[in-house]
């Protein structure tokens, strides 16, 4: 079995599927640059849906600015957890999906107010929710996701992609084809729809637990 991997695996991430057997290519469907604007010393409080969010706002701060700042961080996803946490910024509330984040924000702190930081492809859940709600907030883009298509002459047997705007650069060169949509979760599960009906969503929104979904596949169609 052979798949193709719209972002870029690590070592460990990789000998999920080599262990399986499973032959896997990969490359970044989406570039990521990070812009350097000045993060708005007035909050205290920051909402991250990603892990790029979390990057950038460290480049910007600076390990200095960080330490005599103290941030809470309200974050999408256990990745992007990991990485607030190991940069000492404590992390008050986790979700997997933004619009259960957005819900807790508004149930559990009403009165606060918090600066968002995303990317120029952000999804509305968040800032229509809490405007919806009359939280207070500011938005701020802190990078910026652009296309990276390539070709592929190579048939695969799946195809991993982790957000809408990987799938609509790889559609850009290439169909789908015969191909398993493999998806990190239901939102690039929706864009996957407008191109075929064969999709496996993983279990969670983790790189991880797609691969499993590959794994899965792969000893189905094998016994």
């Amino acid at each position: 079995m052979t798949i193709l991997s719209t972002k870029i695996l690590n070592s460990s991430q990789k000998s999920i599927l080599t262990k399986a057997n499973i032959k896997v290519e990969d490359y970044d469907a989406i570039k990521i640059d990070y812009l350097t604007t000045q993060i708005d010393p007035n909050f205290q409080n920051i909402i991250f849906t990603s892990k790029n969010a979390v990057k950038a706002f460290l480049q910007t701060v600076g390990t200095q600015n960080l330490a005599n700042h103290k941030y809470t961080a309200f974050c999408v996803g256990e990745k992007t957890k990991s990485l607030l946490e190991e940069n000492d910024i404590n992390v008050m509330e986790m979700t997997h999906y933004g619009a259960e984040l957005a819900k807790i924000l508004v149930n559990k702190y009403p009165t606060e107010s918090f600066l968002f930081l995303c990317g120029d492809k952000r999804r509305n859940e968040i800032p229509s929710f809490l405007t919806k709600n009359k939280v207070t907030f500011k938005e701020q883009i802190v990078y910026q996701n652009s296309p990276n298509p390539i070709t592929f002459t190579s048939d695969f047997d799946g195809v991993l992609f982790f957000s809408p705007s990987g799938i609509a650069s790889f559609m850009v060169r290439n169909t789908l084809r015969n191909s398993v949509a493999f998806c990190i979760g239901t939102t690039t599960a929706s864009e996957a729809q407008k191109h075929t009906k064969r999709i496996i969503i993983a279990e969670k929104p983790t790189v991880e637990s797609v691969l499993e979904k590959a794994v899965e596949y792969r000893n189905t169609i094998m016994n």
